[in-house]
């Protein structure tokens, strides 16, 4: 069953661990369709990962109704969100909404992730009132992290941190359901949780949010060229289990053409299966996945 917005709260309400994975292609979208992920993220993360951009900011809005049309087909009964590209917010309240809408109607999705604070908050209510659910980003965000020095952790500092409550009180007040807080201090993330009532998910955030995301190429350690310290590669911990139960199988051949659990896929699921499994026991993201 899809974890629509009221299942999301209801889990928050209970202490019940949200978890979310980026996907850009049907093949990995009809993975996570039989695995207990609750939300998927078509990020514009795809742009690097995907299609092999530097960054994230050369991303098209027809890019990324494709991945989103591909990631719909294959996982029909998940929440998934597209991810608003560089350029197609930014302008004008009418953009935003013309683009967000783009999202829904074409590419299948339930909800829609942009990045900034105080600054958007005019998109994001224009958005909502609009019907459309809106998760806001704040910390570090790609599309703009150049303006401030790169990558790096945000928060650290005492002006940082009421900076980003009060990005985050902002964004609440003009009708998110949920906050994204990206590499950020254990300590912040945890206040925030506290103090908001939005959902605050994590990446790289720490373990008191109320959700994590990851990027599936980093769990899956398919993304050649950089992999943050909180992501963790989820394949060496299931690496054993495929193994064991491909060696049960007599005949090897027939068991990969009947079931599709022989190769790539199996260890897809096994490895987000962990994932889930880990955040929902409050294991991951331990110390070495945090800032």
């Amino acid at each position: 069953m899809k974890k629509n917005l009221n299942t999301q709260k209801k889990m928050k309400s209970l202490g019940q661990k949200i978890v979310w994975l980026t996907c850009y292609d049907y093949s990995f979208a009809s993975v996570l369709e039989t695995t207990d992920i609750d939300l998927i993220l078509v990020g514009d993360s795809g742009g690097m990962v995907l299609l092999g951009y530097e960054d994230t900011s050369p991303v098209s809005m027809d890019e990324m109704i494709f991945m989103c049309k591909a990631v719909r087909r294959g996982a029909p009964n998940k929440f998934v969100v597209g991810d608003m590209p560089k350029g197609s917010y930014e302008i004008s309240d009418f953009d935003a909404v013309k683009n967000a809408m783009r999202f829904v109607k074409e590419g299948g999705c339930d909800a829609i992730k942009l990045e900034g604070g105080s600054n958007m908050a005019s998109r994001v209510r224009a958005i909502t009132q609009s019907g459309i659910p809106v998760i806001g980003h704040i910390g570090l965000t790609p599309q703009t992290s150049a303006q401030f020095g790169g990558y790096r952790v945000v928060g650290k500092s005492e002006s940082e941190a009421k900076e980003l409550l009060r990005n985050a009180q902002d964004l609440e007040a003009s009708g998110v359901f949920a906050i994204l807080l990206e590499a950020t201090p254990p300590s912040v993330s945890e206040e925030l949780a506290v103090t908001l009532s939005s959902i605050i998910f994590g990446i790289g955030a720490g373990p008191k949010t109320h959700g994590q995301l990851l990027i599936l190429h980093d769990l899956l350690g398919l993304y050649p060229n950089f992999r943050p310290k909180f992501a963790k590669c989820y394949i060496p911990a299931i690496m054993e289990i495929f193994l064991e139960n491909t060696a049960l199988q007599e005949d090897l051949t027939r068991y990969g053409k009947e079931t599709r659990r022989d190769g790539l896929r199996e260890i897809a699921s096994l490895a987000v299966s962990k994932y889930v499994e880990e955040v929902r026991e409050g294991s991951f993201p331990g110390p070495e996945y945090s800032y």
